[in-house]
């Protein structure tokens, strides 16, 4: 099955849209909303909320900060 290329969703048989560009280039598209957002909004995947990018590029920062949480806690016990 193809994924949205916007939101990277999975499109269920029969549904969706497909835009195929000048040079060949495909993209497939779930719903009007995703396919608006990228094509005459210019909308990034990363940083629109309700992509599943953006939650996985939020997941990471999230990680790194949560690391560098606990070693200042760390810090601060041996400290106090």
């Amino acid at each position: 099955m193809p994924t949205d290329y916007f939101s990277g969703e999975e499109i269920p048989k029969g549904t969706g849209h497909m835009y195929v560009k000048k040079d060949g280039t495909t993209y497939w598209f779930k719903n009007q909303k995703s396919e608006k957002n990228f094509l005459k909004l210019k909308r990034t995947p990363g940083k629109t909320k309700w992509t599943n990018s953006y939650h996985k590029n939020k997941e990471i920062k999230l990680r790194g900060k949560k690391k560098e949480w606990f070693k200042w806690q760390a810090k601060w016990k041996k400290h106090s």
